[in-house]
């Protein structure tokens, strides 16, 4: 009787310590984070990738956008590259207009016209290039086609003529 009341005994006083040292580890960590909340922010900031050039070297992509190579055909020669890259990912529809809407100023595009519904299309111009980026709203995934060609004569186009 005696061994299994110790054993009781010392079954208790080691859940106690147990839990006695998860609390304090979960209060440390707790307490590291809050201390250096300002550093290890800033430090994950840098280490984040932001943004990525895929194919197009001019047209900024989210990196939350993956690219679906089965979509994608992308044409490259020297000093010309052309196609359609196709990606998707969980980004919010209004977050990606106004992404590529900054971004493509960035990089010295024009926004010549967008169409707004359902599906989102935007047409962009460069001397000798021209881009349209189309998005579409999925059931849990927004998708984007990036077209780049180039431009047939003039370097203005027909829309704003």
């Amino acid at each position: 009787m005696r061994d299994c009341t110790r054993c009781r005994v010392s079954v208790v006083v080691l859940v106690l310590m147990l839990v006695a040292g998860g609390v304090a580890g979960c209060a440390r960590l707790k307490h590291d984070t809050v201390s250096s909340e300002g550093s290890t922010q800033a430090a994950q900031e840098e280490n984040t990738p932001g943004p990525l050039y895929y194919d197009f070297g001019d047209v900024l992509v989210p990196l939350e956008l993956k690219v679906d190579k089965k979509k994608s055909f992308v044409y490259h020669s020297p000093g010309f590259t052309a196609g359609i890259l196709a990606l998707s990912g969980r980004v919010d529809v209004d977050s990606l207009i106004r992404f590529f809407e900054n971004n493509m100023a960035k990089d010295n595009w024009k926004l010549v016209s967008s169409f707004k519904s359902p599906r989102t299309m935007m047409f962009f111009t460069k001397p000798n290039r021209s881009c349209i980026i189309n998005i579409t709203e999925g059931s849990f995934r927004s998708n984007v086609e990036i077209w780049v060609a180039p431009t047939v004569g003039e370097s203005e186009t027909t829309l704003l003529k």
